[in-house]
This record gives structure tokens, C-alpha cells and sequence, in this order.
């Protein structure tokens, strides 16, 4: 017999939120694993706020909801709140009960900028990479450098030049036109008013020049996970630089190895890298600063390989994490969006790896 669709609302609701999720809900583990994240970083959040004035959002729980914005592929702080307000499992996931009140976008904005911050993104950062470690998920001998670029919040029509005399925009209004043909522009003659760290920047000849910043990741070989980042402006030796600075800092281990793409193959930076006691696993160009005393070992061939990895963790974070396009307007606070942006890849790497299939839910 068919059913009448008729629906009556319910007054009260007799099943927390706690039963509402599922046992074996992947995010359920995940869950576990940013809680001893974010209790490890008590005295950070400690020192971050006064013990006067009014109580501000927990930091934990902005955490988390940064967490899900990445994860969920959420563009926009004003959509997050929406989500938090009627989605239940982000609501549980976040630490809010049924029916507490979402903050205003604004707010959470506001306090979102006080924590989101390049030092503390970069602890939270290595916390993740503390619980890698702890299951031997991190090798210490074979890594892969590699660089993307992150499309700056500004507009080609913001880019002026720096002594003010360009021509004025020829209408009025929110977007008007501005006709830069035939004029020469570069970032030593103009800079964008709406974020004046953003560069113009173009990854090969036949492709269009971008206001952009760069993105690094160093990735170990064993399971693809990032073991450092950074951001810095865009040039044409920042890839190599910000590998050098990278390399120094997290790779400890005399002989281990750094793959990396052709771009890397340059006789300085070679250089600079067996002096720092790395060896350089770098794709041959036609010219090649390599030679047979690398190429003939068999980890070089496992090198070039494995390198492909790390295009795996640049994908990720530009389709699903919201990196392809910063979020935010200069160097800091983009370092601070790559960064965290990173730390969610891995923990989504690792859950796969424990075999939660996290990627059936997000993404």
C-alpha cells in the first residue's frame, strides 16, 4: 500500500549527535587523530590569548572546521557556517551539539586570522608528521622536491605600475576596463595593488603570465607524505632556492637522496646539494650538470620513478584542499593556507595507508 507524503515535524530530537554518526565512519578515526593533535598544541593556543575580555571561538574547534573546509572542497568561509549549520557530521566533526549556533562568517573570519598564522600552521603541520614517524611511515634516505604555482587573490588589472603613472581605467565601477595592450610590464616597474607580494610569473614560453606565488613540497618516498613546505614569491630560481633551504633543514641523513625534475638540473644547485651531503637524483636535461657516476646506480632509476609522487600531492591540493587559487592576500598568509593545506593531505594519505578509505567520503 502506498504511502501518504506527509510530513510532521518533531518537536524533540531523542538521538544525539553522537549516535548519529556511524561506528565506522572514516572521519570517526580521523577524529581521534586531530584531537591528540590539537591537545598537543595546548600551550601554543595558550599563548596566543589573553585571559581577559570576552571568550573568543575555541581554536580547536577552528581548527577543525578549517580542517573540513579543506577537506570538502569548501570555497568560502561564508559557505563553511551554511555547512556547519544544517550538516550534521561536520557539526560533530567541528565539536558542536545539536543546537548550538553557528558563529557569523565574520567572526569566524576574524578569529580564523589570529591563529592562522605561518607559525602556527607549521606546528600543527609537524604534529601530523610526529604521528608519521611514530608508525614509521617517513623515510630518512629518499626524498622528491618539486614546485606549483598558486594563483594570487588579485586581478592582471591590478597590476600597476609602482610610480602611479599608468593610465586611468577608461569607465567606472566594480570592474572596469583596463587596456594594457602593447604596454611592457614586469615586477620591477609595476606591483598589484590588491596584494603587492603576488608576482608575474609563467611557467614555460607558450603559457600566459599569472599574478602567483610558488609552492614547495619536500616528499619522502616511502608513502608520498610531505616533510616540509613553503611558499615564496615567484621567480625563475625559487624552485631551486626554496629546495636548497628544504633540503637543509629535514634532510639529516649523509647520502640521502633528492629527486627532482628538470627544472632542478643546474650545475650550482647540484653543486650546493652534494655539499649539504645530498645527493642529487635530478632528471637529466640534454646538457646535464648528472652524470654516469649517478646515473648508473639503480636508485636512480627508482628516483625519477618515485618523483611522480609528489604531482599526486599537488593535484590533491588543488582540486580537492582549495590550493589552485590562495584564499588569502599576502606571502604569510598564503604560506599558512599551503601548509595546513599540506598537513590535511597527509593525514588523508595516512588514513589511507591505515586503510580507513577516507577517500569514499571526502573529495
Amino acid at each position: 500500500m502506498r504511502k501518504t507524503d506527509v510530513t510532521q515535524h518533531s518537536l524533540y530530537s531523542y538521538r544525539t549527535l553522537e549516535e548519529r554518526i556511524p561506528d565506522a565512519h572514516p572521519l570517526r578515526k580521523l577524529r581521534v587523530l586531530v584531537d591528540a593533535i590539537l591537545a598537543n598544541m595546548n600551550d601554543d593556543f595558550q599563548a596566543l590569548y589573553s585571559r581577559r575580555g570576552r571568550p573568543s571561538i575555541a581554536p580547536e574547534r577552528l581548527l577543525r572546521a578549517s580542517l573540513i573546509q579543506t577537506l570538502f572542497s569548501i570555497r568560502s568561509e561564508r559557505q563553511l557556517v551554511q555547512h556547519i549549520e544544517y550538516n550534521l557530521l561536520y557539526r560533530w566533526f567541528v565539536g558542536m551539539n545539536l543546537d548550538e549556533p553557528v558563529w557569523n562568517h565574520s567572526t569566524f573570519s576574524a578569529n580564523r586570522d589570529r591563529l592562522f598564522s605561518e607559525a602556527m600552521t607549521q606546528r600543527f603541520f609537524a604534529q601530523v608528521l610526529r604521528i608519521a614517524e611514530w608508525q614509521s611511515l617517513i623515510s630518512d634516505e629518499h626524498f622528491t622536491v618539486d614546485g606549483t604555482m598558486i594563483e594570487a587573490w588579485a586581478s592582471v588589472k591590478s597590476f600597476t605600475k609602482k610610480d602611479g603613472s599608468g593610465a586611468p581605467p577608461s569607465d567606472e565601477g566594480r570592474n572596469a576596463t583596463v587596456d594594457f595592450k602593447g604596454e611592457k610590464r614586469s615586477n620591477e616597474t609595476h606591483q598589484s595593488t590588491t596584494d603587492p607580494d603576488a608576482r608575474l610569473y609563467k611557467k614555460g614560453d607558450g603559457d600566459k603570465s599569472r599574478l602567483c606565488y610558488l609552492g614547495h613540497a619536500l616528499m619522502e618516498n616511502r608513502n608520498g607524505l610531505v616533510v616540509d613546505a613553503t611558499t615564496t614569491l615567484a621567480s625563475g630560481t625559487a624552485e631551486r632556492d626554496a629546495a636548497l633551504i628544504m633540503a637543509a633543514r629535514s634532510i639529516k641523513k649523509a647520502g640521502a637522496t633528492l629527486g627532482a625534475d628538470k627544472g632542478y638540473d643546474a650545475a650550482e644547485f647540484v653543486k650546493q646539494l652534494r655539499d649539504q651531503g645530498v645527493t642529487p637524483h635530478v632528471a637529466q636535461k640534454k646538457h646535464s650538470a648528472i652524470d654516469g657516476r649517478t646515473t648508473r646506480h639503480a636508485g636512480y632509476t627508482v628516483s625519477i620513478k618515485k618523483r611522480k609522487l609528489v604531482e599526486e600531492i599537488f593535484g590533491w591540493s588543488k582540486t580537492i584542499g582549495g590550493l589552485r587559487k590562495a584564499r588569502f592576500v599576502g606571502l604569510d598568509k598564503v604560506r599558512a593556507q599551503t601548509t595546513f593545506t599540506f598537513a590535511a593531505y597527509n593525514l588523508t594519505r595516512m588514513a589511507s595507508i591505515f586503510g580507513w578509505r577516507l577517500s569514499a567520503v571526502v573529495g
